[in-house]
């Protein structure tokens, strides 16, 4: 990457922690980002809004922020719009942006309209939550199938289910942690996730990869704990089909409006090798575990200089961006 002038960034917050399910992780990516800008030169700082007011970033003269938070109120928009209405500079997507992603059913309903294949999906509103409603899911979308928040990320209150009795339980979960739940047709075959830097024309995908789970469980200790969990990168994928995942992923992440970086969740079905989008990340994972740093590394970018990059790029909805590296 071209030069960066740290001292153009100036005093840096990384925001961390936060107050979704999401925070522990939250944690562990903002303490790699903070010890990654610190190596670099940057004044960068520990911001936590869950114990400070999102105030004192404007009393104590932070000039950017590199958002390391993870769930509600850090991807969904709020943080963002709070950013705007103090002026600082931040990392990532917008608030439109960031708001529609994070929420999965406006996600696929974009996807859609812009021709974006994305497995067959019902939502189930509170009302819509009742034993008949939630019996019908299997006869429209078959089985087994996925059970989901909405709007939670990191596999929280996630169900495969494989039959109709197992059905209320999985909805009774994910209701726990959104009003919405999301039924999604069960693709089965390779998971892969894909990486997208930059905005508008110039964002451009880094390499795809792919994931092997213990008997394909992707969940939340297989994400972040587990010594199991295998990610190829280099996919192995035949080059025409990475290239296609790079090009729907790009597609998709201009749909949405994101910018700054992104990394988008696929299933490709065993079937016919179709690709199906699952769903953007705006606040990827940054712990030694996570995805983006992987692809990125095969890129030929490291951690330190992904982390710079990001940061460079902060920027406002209401202006132009900033300085760019």
């Amino acid at each position: 990457m071209s030069t960066v002038d740290v001292k153009a960034l100036g005093k840096v917050a990384v925001l961390m922690g936060g107050s979704s399910a999401e925070r522990p992780v939250s944690l562990m990516s903002g303490e790699g980002v903070l010890k990654a800008l610190r190596s670099r030169g940057v004044d960068a700082h520990a911001f936590d809004p869950a114990e400070r007011d999102l105030g004192d970033l404007k009393r104590e003269g932070f000039d950017r922020c590199f958002i390391a938070l993870h769930g509600r109120h850090g991807e969904d928009g709020t943080v963002q719009g709070a950013l705007e209405l103090l002026g600082i500079p931040y990392t990532g997507s917008g608030v439109m942006a960031s708001a529609v992603a994070m929420d999965k059913v406006m996600t696929k309903r974009v996807w859609l309209a812009e021709g974006l294949p994305t497995p067959r999906w019902r939502r189930l509103s509170t009302e819509e939550r009742t034993h008949e409603m939630v019996r019908e899911v299997p006869d429209a979308l078959g089985l087994p199938l996925i059970v989901k928040p909405a709007k939670e990320g990191s596999s929280f209150g996630v169900t495969k289910v494989r039959g109709y009795s197992g059905m209320q339980e999985a909805v009774t979960l994910a209701a726990q942690y959104d009003s919405d739940v999301l039924c999604e047709e069960f693709i089965d075959g390779d998971e892969v996730t894909c990486p997208v830097l930059g905005e508008g024309e110039a964002s451009a995908a880094l390499p795809v990869i792919r994931i092997q789970a213990p008997d394909g469980n992707y969940d939340f200790e297989h994400k972040y704990y587990s010594e199991e969990t295998r990610y190829l990168v280099p996919s192995g994928l035949p080059e025409a089909e990475e290239r296609e995942i790079q090009r729907l992923v790009v597609a998709a992440y201009r749909a949405l409006g994101c910018r700054g970086w992104g990394r988008a969740d696929l299933m490709i079905r065993a079937s016919d090798r179709k690709p199906f989008l699952l769903e953007m990340n705006t606040s990827p994972g940054m712990t030694g575990h996570s995805l983006v740093p992987q692809s990125a590394k095969a890129a030929g970018i490291s951690y330190e200089d992904l982390c710079l990059r990001l940061l460079a790029g902060a920027t406002l909805d209401s202006r132009t961006p900033a300085a760019q590296p």
